[in-house]
């Protein structure tokens, strides 16, 4: 397994950049997300807690439900589908008041699902196209809130 940490600050509130980015409505502003689906709404939002997403990213197609939903702070989801297939053992985006915005920090923890050198895969493949993929959402927040 591996864990990958991508990290931004977004000059704005952190009520707001949480709102934002637990909405998977906006992922598709980004360049990294063509396609968004809430197959089940959550219990405390619609995207909140025990909120079933669809995702259709450059990288794949993930079916993702909301584990945990603490707003303005953090969310954690688990991908319990995905093509390529993957083991997920949970991912999270955490909210931090900092002087010109809020720090953004996203990690996931997962591994490429195949029957030799996954941890190898994982590491040179998955790794860097995730790391891309989370920071491509993050610019299109930055760029959205930075602006209002």
């Amino acid at each position: 397994m591996q864990t990958i940490t991508v990290e931004r600050v977004i000059a704005a509130p952190p009520a707001a950049v949480f709102d934002w980015l637990a909405n998977a409505q906006n992922y598709p502003r980004s360049r990294v997300v063509l396609r968004n689906r809430l197959a089940r709404k959550g219990t405390d939002a619609p995207y909140g807690r025990d909120a079933v997403r669809v995702l259709t990213w450059v990288i794949g197609w993930f079916r993702e439900r909301i584990t945990s939903y603490n707003p303005p702070h953090d969310f954690g989801y688990l991908v319990e589908r995905s093509f390529p297939p993957s083991r997920h053992e949970g991912g999270a985006l955490t909210f931090t008041e900092v002087d010109g915005g809020t720090r953004v920090t996203w990690t996931t923890t997962g591994q490429i699902a195949a029957p030799f050198a996954a941890d190898t895969l994982t590491r040179l493949l998955m790794k860097p196209v995730v790391t891309f993929a989370f920071g491509g959402v993050l610019a299109a927040a930055d760029r959205e809130l930075s602006n209002r």
